[in-house]
């Protein structure tokens, strides 16, 4: 499959480093002797609650503002979002004196709804189990004129996500070592379709394997069908950001060509690796940022002697659901 095939290619991810550099942090590689000795393997941690906002998404949605022409930006931007990407999309339309709207569950964590007010964007929320949400946005969108900016399925946020991957690759060259396996979660998919391409270019033979909450594992589901399958209804998950039904479409082009497999964990196992990242690593994690390292810590995964990296995507989980999975 060539890089001209899929909707995003390396070079994609080169440009949107280049346009993110000043605005984003370079998230570090961060290795724990702990965690080494506990699974037998050196492990690499990507802590991306350390990146601005709090989580990955603050890569592809300020990739995807600034591609907006500057005689569009009037108009705003509109995103839906459960919390990460709200606040991305907030923050990057601050940077670009650029009036933001995001559409919320009314269920999202008060935490992200606030930060996402924060940053100087109108929040509407709408009902999870009874609104679409993507219908809400198009509606505000086509009225005010503005930019809808999709939280996975748009060739500007997967390369912003990619250059996570982009880090990585770099960072283990660096290190002198060549990644044996690469863990991410997915929602939409747009995080592990970016750090899949950019990862696969340097080392074709890491195994990309995607993250998911036990029972939200449609990203597992339609891997093993070959196309792209819905997770059975599952009522809610404490990774309240990984809970999209069905993997995007521009999302599952790009992973059913380079992801290996799928893993998952479950509430109890998220929970503990969200103590254990806290307790023994000294690192706030958000459930749905932990999913990777829950199924490493839960032997989801063959690790032996091998070279891993984990995403931790995110950090913004409320003090009282945390303080819950720590004590």
């Amino acid at each position: 499959m060539t890089e001209q095939a899929l909707p995003v290619g390396p070079a994609d991810i080169d440009a949107a480093a280049r346009v993110i550099a000043p605005y984003a942090i370079r998230t570090p590689l961060l290795s724990f002797p702990v965690l080494n000795e506990r699974v037998g393997a050196k492990v690499f941690l990507k802590p991306e609650m350390l990146q601005r906002t709090g989580s990955f998404k603050f890569r592809g949605a300020f990739n995807k503002v600034f591609s907006i022409p500057q005689d569009k930006r009037a108009g705003g931007v509109v995103a839906f979002s459960s919390g990460n990407h709200a606040q991305g999309v907030a923050a990057a339309a601050k940077i670009l004196d650029m009036q933001a709207t995001i559409v919320m569950p009314a269920d999202a964590p008060l935490s992200k709804r606030e930060r996402t007010k924060s940053y100087g964007a109108e929040v509407v929320l709408y009902d999870r189990d009874k609104d679409d949400r993507e219908a809400i946005s198009r509606g505000i969108a086509e009225k005010r004129g503005a930019t809808l900016v999709k939280p996975y399925d748009d060739p500007f946020v997967i390369a912003g996500q990619g250059t996570a991957g982009r880090e990585i690759a770099e960072d283990m060259a660096t290190l002198g070592l060549s990644p044996d396996i690469v863990v991410a979660p997915a929602s939409g998919g747009g995080l592990i379709a970016g750090v899949a391409t950019a990862v696969k270019a340097r080392y074709p033979q890491a195994a990309i394997v995607v993250a998911e909450p036990e029972a939200f594992d449609d990203h597992g589901i339609s891997l093993s069908a070959g196309h792209r399958e819905p997770h059975p209804p599952a009522g809610r998950t404490i990774c309240d950001a990984l809970m999209a039904l069905m993997p995007g479409e521009m999302t599952f082009a790009i992973n059913s060509k380079l992801l290996a497999r799928g893993v998952t964990a479950s509430d109890k196992e998220v929970g503990a690796a969200v103590a254990f990242a806290y307790r023994e690593l000294k690192l706030v994690v958000e459930p749905g940022g932990a999913v990777g390292l829950a199924a490493l810590l839960a032997g989801r995964l063959d690790v032996a002697g091998k070279n891993v990296v984990i995403v931790l995507s995110g950090g913004n989980v409320d003090a009282d659901l945390f303080a819950e999975l720590v004590a």
